[in-house]
């Protein structure tokens, strides 16, 4: 149990002055769970919500807030804003993480004794195995106040479950949509810039679509199209002009959102190339480890103050609970679908009380995505019409969300393009059909390189489809095309998808089984399966970073849904702990020898003994953190060998001068000669 402690004398609060959102959300979440018991506040990110949990915890300083968050680094992180805003060290705050909750006792969790309880990112509860260990302990205190924060209580990937229905039976003591928060001027207004960087990217795929049209007048019309367009998008500028001209900070903090660790190693060698004329030498920062807190490149993006450029090139990284200061844009090249990751990646650049307008650079035109911009505009416009109906115009501050775009005409050409392609749909249809109808009604084998007798590039027509309706190919297909190509036996996915269907139905299986993924290695299925190998690989594909395509973020939910362990290391830490935990109780140390085994037959002696060789760096192990190894402490471990520390005692005991004999060793007349 990790308490955030200011010795043993009373600590005398100063109080932090909220912003007025947050003084209002909490007084209503104040009144909430006095009379409900629940409360749940949704504010976008970079208001300051966690400032209103600390006020909770503050204002009750002589009783228990058990603090639940998905990492150490989210909460040392806000605790450090609140102690920079003005606040003191809050020594009532218990503090867990969700995947350290799941891992306690009944009896464990009884001890904690909380006064209240507040879920952050309380989104997140909604994963199973986390989910678990939360509802243990609200079932532990039905009777305690619970205060929920979050950007968002939609999980969109899983079923667009509501988890403030879930948690809170939809007792939301304040709710403000990110366009709200813009409009009452709580969060600046950016400055938002489209490029035809993206548009170029595409022009190479819809030239391959126009050199497959074997009918020449076709190709011919479609050529027109595409060589205008080619022209048009020559006369653009470039990324590097588009920087120079929108990054007037030359001196800046920018984030780069790239989609994985190959995508991030392309962008990077860009960087002379695109933003050398802003600063000659630029400081660039990688981020794509697991554990942020483990990754010391941010810390050093965070403390660099010299007077140069600084880019910190992330992969799925930032987009929760973590808010940095002094940020002066993202430059967005990562396209996503996510209506949640996009605003909070837009959201890192956005914080209250700050007047400077930040700078959102979208490379890939998520402008386009009817997740992003668009929706982020819609609701600028719902939030002041519902304000003025309210007898509240006086709160906005801004209605208009201007986009800088050079692609305009780019876009209308692309739409003329695509209608030109798109009037040949027809004929490939008809012969795909009639592929169909000759292999049992079915395109599954069909190969990507077919071609009909007429000479359609009917294989990797079949191919385009499936990209445009992933959303991974610009193009459209309409309801009445996706249903006429179910029809005919269409097969939307592709074999590596169809691939991990058949993985993941085995891993369910075994979850079902075993009730976890900790699947061994050399493990195979009873039909000869190697899951064990699979989950392998699956893990070290997540712990690269690669969180796109087969193993993309849909995917990485239903997993975690059936207990999937992405840190091995940590689980088993935690498991071993517990086993250290359980035999102190029993016999008041775990200063023991090497041989000692608990009750259960865990080899407790060994695993301490590989514990302080983790410590000195002497091991193979994951060097141990701060955090471990005060908890180790907690428990009374001596980091000495067994045998050093056994003697030390016994001198300390006995009280015997030592003396050295001429072969090197020490001699303590105790009755017994160790050699060190």
């Amino acid at each position: 149990m990790q308490y955030y402690k200011h010795g043993e004398r009373k600590v005398r609060f100063v109080s932090v002055e909220l912003f007025a959102h947050n003084r209002q959300a909490y007084e209503s979440a104040r009144v909430m769970l006095e009379r409900d018991k629940k409360a749940a506040i949704i504010h976008p990110t970079g208001t300051g919500k966690s400032f209103i949990g600390f006020q909770l915890a503050e204002d009750h300083c002589d009783q228990v807030i058990c603090w639940l968050s998905p990492s150490e680094y989210i909460v040392h992180t806000q605790m450090e804003n609140w102690k920079e805003a003005g606040g003191n060290t809050l020594a009532n705050i218990c503090f867990f993480t969700y995947a350290r909750l799941m891992n306690l006792t009944e009896t464990e969790m009884e001890e904690i004794h909380p006064d209240y309880i507040v879920l952050d990112e309380f989104h997140r509860c909604g994963a199973e195995m986390w989910g678990e260990g939360v509802h243990k302990l609200l079932k532990l205190f039905a009777n305690v106040p619970i205060l929920g924060l979050s950007a968002t209580a939609i999980r969109y990937l899983d079923n667009q479950r509501d988890m403030a229905e879930e948690l809170f039976d939809r007792r939301i003591a304040s709710e403000i949509s990110l366009g709200e928060a813009i409009v009452r001027g709580i969060l600046p207004t950016p400055k938002y810039v489209t490029t035809i960087f993206h548009y170029q990217k595409e022009l190479e795929k819809y030239q391959n679509r126009v050199f497959t049209m074997r009918s020449t007048g076709i190709r011919d019309i479609n050529q027109k199209y595409l060589d205008a367009l080619r022209r048009t998008l020559e006369k653009a500028d470039g990324l590097d002009v588009i920087f120079k001209r929108h990054m007037t900070e030359r001196y800046g903090r920018y984030i780069v959102f790239c989609a994985n660790v190959e995508h991030m190693r392309e962008m990077i060698g860009y960087v002379p190339e695109w933003f050398g004329e802003i600063d000659p030498n630029p400081h660039c920062y990688t981020m794509h480890a697991d554990l942020p807190e483990a990754n010391k490149e941010f810390a050093a993006f965070k403390a660099d103050d010299s007077e140069h450029l600084k880019l910190l090139f992330c992969i799925d990284m930032l987009n929760e609970g973590i808010h940095v200061k002094g940020i002066s844009g993202v430059i967005l090249f990562r396209p996503t679908v996510s209506p949640m990751i996009y605003k909070q990646q837009v959201g890192r650049a956005l914080t209250a009380g700050v007047d400077q307008r930040p700078l959102i650079i979208d490379v890939v035109n998520n402008v386009e995505n009817l997740c992003s911009i668009d929706s982020l505009q819609e609701e600028m416009a719902a939030a002041a019409l519902w304000l003025r109906a309210n007898g509240r115009g006086d709160e906005i501050v801004t209605e208009t969300f201007a986009v800088e775009e050079q692609i305009q005409d780019c876009r209308k050409l692309f739409a003329e393009l695509e209608n030109s392609l798109n009037s040949t749909w027809e004929q490939y249809f008809q012969e795909a059909k009639r592929f169909s109808e000759e292999h049992n009604g079915s395109l599954l084998t069909m190969p990507r390189r077919y071609v009909s007798e007429n000479g359609l590039s009917v294989g990797s027509w079949i191919q385009t489809q499936k990209l445009v309706r992933a959303g991974r190919q610009l193009g459209s297909l309409t309801n009445s095309q996706i249903q006429r190509l179910d029809h005919i036996g269409m097969v939307w996915e592709n074999k590596l998808e169809l691939q991990f269907e058949r993985n993941f139905a085995y891993a369910k299986a075994y979850y079902q089984t075993f009730g976890n993924l900790m699947v061994p290695a050399k493990y195979r299925t009873e039909d000869g399966f190697y899951l064990g190998a699979w989950i392998s690989n699956i893990r070290q594909q997540y712990g690269n970073g690669e969180k796109s395509g087969v193993l993309n973020a849909e995917r990485i939910e239903r997993l975690n849904s059936i207990g999937m362990c992405w840190d091995v290391l940590s689980y088993t830490w935690e498991k071993n702990f517990n086993e250290a935990v359980q035999y102190y109780k029993l016999h008041g140390t775990i200063d023991v020898p090497v041989s000692t085994r608990t009750e259960s037959g865990f080899a407790l002696g060994h695993w301490l003994q590989n514990m302080r060789s983790a410590r000195k760096g002497q091991s193979k192990q994951r060097m141990l953190t701060d955090d471990q190894i005060k908890r180790l402490d907690q428990l009374g471990m001596r980091w000495g060998n067994y045998y050093e520390n056994q003697w030390m005692t016994a001198y300390q005991t006995a009280d015997i001068p030592m003396e050295k004999d001429r072969e090197g060793y020490i001699s303590r007349t105790v009755g017994t000669m160790y050699h060190l």
